[in-house]
């Protein structure tokens, strides 16, 4: 995944933690506005997310937000 969609992951991980707790969950179309004015961006993460790492439509933020970290 490109080092520009990493940042925005960690920012609306961040974001989410700080405004939920530690425990809120998030699925990957929390890193995109409502409508889809970046299919590629979207498909990557899509890929990333269910493909590469079959997750769950749900999963915690600070989860997400080690893995983008640790290049995951």
């Amino acid at each position: 995944m490109n080092a520009e969609l990493r940042k925005r992951m960690i920012q609306v991980c961040d974001q989410k933690i700080a405004r939920k707790g530690d425990q809120v969950g998030l699925s990957f179309y929390a890193f995109f506005a409502n409508k889809n004015d970046d299919p590629k961006a979207l498909m990557e993460v899509a890929t990333w997310w269910i493909q590469t790492h079959q997750l769950d439509h749900f999963v915690q933020a600070k989860l997400i937000k080690e893995m983008v970290i640790s290049g995951d």
